[in-house]
């Protein structure tokens, strides 16, 4: 079964050419999609904090996607890390900070899109040398994906039997 990672490169708003523009990447949000088409992510101007919807997305050509194989208990891990962070907010100060100087800032309790998504891969097994990052972008986070194929999202499958 597989789990993926989307990486959003569409022109999106202000805040997207900001990120993109200040990391010098072409990614400026991402969302951990799980086998039953749902994403896992977190918006910087929304209340709802760290949240699961299913993913739909606009315009397909915006996006990368990584898929990244897991176990049933590796996504055990992700789920229930979900369940501990649901509702945590967006961490402005440490996805900030984090940029300026050279070792990463982390507020307990708050995250970012690509910061959440590889602390989750990294408590199932799935990536590591996070500490050695001094700020987790959606690029920093795409060049640790192992494989780092990138696929359409329509060509993704999502059957528990693979």
């Amino acid at each position: 079964m597989n789990i993926c990672i989307g990486l959003y490169k569409g022109e999106g708003r202000l805040h997207n050419a900001i990120v993109r523009r200040w990391t010098d990447s072409i990614y400026s949000h991402a969302e951990l999609i799980l086998p039953d088409r749902t994403s896992i992510t977190i918006f910087p101007f929304s209340l709802t904090g760290v949240h699961r919807e299913p993913f739909v997305p606009q315009n397909e050509d915006e996006w990368d996607f990584v898929c990244v194989p897991v176990t049933a208990r590796q996504l055990d891990i992700i789920e229930n890390f979900y369940e501990q962070t649901k509702g945590q907010q967006y961490d402005w100060v440490g996805m900030l900070a984090s940029q300026l100087v050279p070792f990463h800032i982390k507020h307990m309790h708050r995250w970012y899109c690509s910061e959440w998504i590889a602390y989750a891969l990294r408590r199932a097994g799935i990536i590591s040398g996070l500490h050695e990052k001094a700020d987790m972008s959606p690029e920093v986070l795409s060049k640790l994906l192992p494989g780092g194929q990138i696929v359409k999202f329509s060509d993704i499958c999502y059957n528990a039997d693979k």
